[in-house]
Formats: C-alpha cells, sequence, structure tokens
C-alpha cells in the first residue's frame, strides 16, 4: 500500500461516505453523499471536485462516482483509523458503542497513525498476554461500572498464575 495522502478531515469524511456507498450500490451519486453526510448539494460538489483533482475518485457533473485504486485505499485507511479507534474504546476502555462511534469519528482525523497501530498492538496484546486477556478487559469494564474489580488482586492474579499453570501442562 502507498503512503495515504494528508486529506482534511472533512475530505477524509466523504472518501470514507464513497466507499461505503459505493460497498453498497456500486456506485455513488452526489444525492447519496449529500443524504448520508447531511450536507447541501453545493458542498458535495466542492468535496467531489477536490477529491477527483486528487485522483482519488472519478467525477463528473451528472455522472455516477467511482473510486480510483489510490482512493480505495485512503478509504481503506480511513476506515481502518475509524475501526481501530471504536474497538480500543468499547473493549478497552469499557465505552458506550455510540459514544465510541462518536469519538472514533473525531479522533480517526487527527490520531497519529502510530498511536493507532499501537492501540492495535495493545489490544492483540491485552488478547494473549496470560495476565491479561478477556479477564482483564472484562474487570476493567466491571472496575468503571462499579468503581471496584470483582476480586481482590492478589486472588485474581493467584488465579492467573493458575491458568497460566494448567496451559502450559497441556
Amino acid at each position: 500500500m502507498t503512503e495515504p495522502l494528508q486529506l482534511s478531515a472533512s475530505l477524509e469524511d466523504y472518501i470514507e461516505a464513497i466507499y461505503h456507498i459505493i460497498s453498497e450500490k456500486q456506485v455513488a451519486r452526489g444525492k447519496d453523499i449529500s443524504t448520508r453526510l447531511a450536507v447541501r448539494g453545493a458542498s458535495v460538489t466542492e468535496a467531489l471536485q477536490a477529491l477527483s483533482q486528487k485522483g482519488l475518485i472519478n467525477y463528473a457533473p451528472y455522472k455516477v462516482i467511482t473510486m480510483t485504486k489510490a482512493g480505495q485505499e485512503a478509504a481503506e485507511d480511513v476506515i481502518r483509523r475509524h475501526t481501530a479507534l471504536k474497538q480500543f474504546f468499547t473493549d478497552v476502555l469499557a465505552i458506550e458503542e455510540s459514544l465510541a462511534e462518536q469519538g472514533a469519528c473525531r479522533i480517526e482525523h487527527t490520531a497519529p497513525q502510530k498511536i493507532i497501530n499501537r492501540m492495535i498492538d495493545f489490544i492483540k496484546f491485552l488478547e494473549v498476554c496470560p495476565r491479561g486477556g478477556k479477564d482483564l478487559i472484562s474487570g476493567f469494564a466491571n472496575f468503571c461500572q462499579d468503581g471496584r474489580t470483582r476480586a481482590d488482586c492478589a486472588s485474581c492474579v493467584s488465579h492467573c498464575m493458575s491458568l497460566q499453570k494448567e496451559d502450559n501442562r497441556d
């Protein structure tokens, strides 16, 4: 994959919307984009012209809109960042889905790629770490909800260690 173009947050929203519309309908039209993003037609036209000039979409007035390979890669990058952020917020931080969606939409445009990659790695680590795993993640969610852990830390660590010993025997 080539290095993604630097796009404004607004243009990232447009390229993401176009990607999803094309996934659903094979092509996109200006009115589809306007409806999906709740913006005026003039705003859509301006964004389509900018995306076309950057070589991300194929656009001509009153014609269907398709994506170029570069446009598809840019959209997939935005979607990957959005998905990673939302997963981190819901799975690790135990944030409710609607708030996680809202936060991901805002942060996906500004978070450096290195931070998002580290968050993805952290989720993977938590899922495989013998001291963590799904129990650690759900324990944190419980802590956020109740303000305390389900068990005292010493017994939790002892339980994790016994599970690790059982895994080593298998």
